[in-house]
């Protein structure tokens, strides 16, 4: 997005509440090389309008990092709903915990450490998830995707984030392993008769994909 539309659009949002507000100074400052992984204000508020809009109860994530992302998908869940929240590291997941019992979720997310397509294969093959979110290493999009899908009730939402990679899916040019990856899903979600999508320009660009 153009930086100055991007200030605009996050001015124009529901404001974070303290928690949220703390948990991204926090891992500006403990993650400074990673603090770009972490989803910003706008996006996490859009990830609770369509958890709450799709009336999901379970829920999934792949790619916690230090869990912003995890409360935004929790809070827009009932009571009584779940997260799966999967990710592959002690350190950043952490944070989370703590932000996670800050925030008065905890008890709804369910978080399993190791890489996240065995954890997902190690679940029944079944309709087990009314919504999904994808935010973690771009090279395993596709089979997070697949795994994901199969295991999304039909109506379940999917989203997935960075799917434009700061442009560089327009660059013929472009051949590196990620990006390739992302950009060959990007064909293969907007071609699938299975889903039906649509590719957001929400900062780096955000794909939703209903399960028909």
């Amino acid at each position: 997005m153009n930086p100055q539309v991007a200030e605009y659009v996050l001015a124009h949002c529901t404001p974070a509440d303290e928690v949220l507000r703390e948990l991204a100074v926090e891992t500006s400052a403990a993650l400074p090389a990673r603090a770009g992984m972490q989803i910003s204000h706008d996006q996490g508020t859009l990830l609770t309008l369509l958890v709450r809009l799709s009336g999901a109860r379970r829920a999934v994530e792949v790619g916690v990092f230090t869990g912003y992302s995890s409360i935004c998908i929790a809070r827009g869940l009932p009571s009584d709903g779940g997260l799966l929240a999967l990710d592959v590291s002690e350190e950043w997941t952490a944070v989370a915990r703590r932000y996670w019992e800050r925030a008065g979720v905890a008890d709804r997310i369910d978080l399993r450490l190791g890489p996240a397509a065995e954890s997902l294969r190690a679940l029944p093959r079944e309709p087990l998830f009314d919504f999904g979110f994808i935010d973690a290493d771009k090279g395993g999009y596709p089979v997070y995707y697949e795994e994901l899908l199969a295991r999304l009730r039909p109506g379940g939402l999917l989203a997935l984030d960075n799917v434009l990679r700061g442009g560089r899916v327009l660059d013929p040019g472009a051949r590196g392993a990620e990006d390739l990856a992302v950009k060959e899903l990007n064909d293969r979600i907007a071609a699938d008769p299975r889903v039906t999508s649509v590719m957001l320009p929400l900062r780096d660009g955000i794909t939703l994909a209903r399960k028909n």
